[in-house]
């Protein structure tokens, strides 16, 4: 089934395994994390890959950003990515687009493409694009440092990335005006949270950029990473008018599909005003949608409570 492993066999078969142990080595695999922390002289490094391999329209953009968007969410200023793109035959069409968007996305975002690999692979249906993103942090926040008392900031709202992948590889799938269908895909230029994380990075105690599972199951995780109870306000949460219509349009929840774009962070309760508009002020938009509290690792929202990940309702579509 597609999607992310179960957390008892990530725990037992990959989370488990990591070689040797260098002292070097200042955050590294666990549940919820997506990026490590490495001590290189006296600076800390910050890295993370990620692939893409379903939504293909714009591929190439998006493993641009959900890389990048793991080193900032974690603290990182993004400098230098490598990028791996396997293809499932020799069609160098594909292969032309796939390298201009990310020649393109990684010129729009500053950053320099410093080396990768790039063959044609027996057995693939699809291309697959798998970066690795680096970038120096001055402090590096953890997406399960949340103390009881925090509140929980929402950058730019739910479903975003969504909204660009049902707007271009489902726009046959959709009766909807192609006005409201191009402003969906438009999303796909509102992915990247280095903005925002650049203002988040010095205050929050944690961060997290929810992809897989969106907005719910970034809150899941800071939950559980962080071993506190959420307590989220439903009606807080941003959901764009073109989110909401493509998402109805195949029936799909806002806050349980792919999330890239928006930014969730904890922050002590009395620099929550003073942050949201500092956000403000850099022109982002962001609220204020709940509270940390001790107890249960589990989130309250909607009058639903959750303890365990949660599955993506896209890949239903492309199964």
């Amino acid at each position: 089934m597609t999607g992310k492993l179960d957390p008892a066999v990530l725990s037992d078969l990959v989370l488990s395994r990591t070689g040797a142990r260098s002292p070097n080595l200042l955050a590294g695999p666990a549940f919820g994390e997506d990026a490590a922390a490495i001590r290189v002289g006296g600076e800390t490094l910050v890295v993370s890959t990620d692939p893409i391999s379903l939504a293909a329209e714009r591929i190439g953009q998006l493993a641009v950003t959900v890389a990048s968007n793991d080193v900032a969410a974690a603290g990182g200023r993004p400098e230098f990515l490598l990028s791996t793109v396997l293809l499932p035959d020799a069609d160098t069409a594909l292969l032309d687009t796939i390298t201009e968007q990310i020649d393109a996305e990684s010129t729009r975002l500053g950053l320099t493409i410093a080396g990768g690999h790039t063959e044609v692979v027996a057995g693939l249906d699809r291309p697959l694009c798998s970066l690795t993103c680096f970038g120096v942090a001055d402090r590096f926040v953890s997406t399960g440092g949340a103390n009881p008392g925090d509140r929980i900031l929402l950058t730019k709202g739910a479903g975003i990335e969504a909204t660009g992948v049902l707007a271009s590889d489902f726009r046959d799938r959709l009766d909807l005006p192609a006005d409201l269908l191009d402003r969906a895909a438009a999303a796909f230029d509102d992915l990247s949270v280095m903005p925002e994380a650049a203002v988040l990075a010095s205050v929050a105690t944690a961060m997290h950029d929810p992809t897989e599972g969106g907005v719910l199951e970034g809150l899941i995780e800071m939950a559980i990473t962080g071993d506190v109870r959420l307590d989220v306000n439903r009606d807080a949460i941003k959901i764009r008018e073109e989110t909401r219509a493509v998402c109805a349009a195949v029936g799909v929840n806002p806050l349980r599909v792919l999330g890239s774009g928006a930014l969730l962070a904890t922050v002590d309760a009395d620099d929550a005003d003073e942050t949201l508009d500092a956000l403000t002020e850099a022109g982002i938009h962001a609220v204020d949608i709940g509270r940390i509290e001790a107890g249960e690792s589990a989130v309250r929202i909607d009058g639903e409570r959750y303890t365990e990940s949660i599955r993506d309702d896209m890949y239903a579509l492309w199964e």
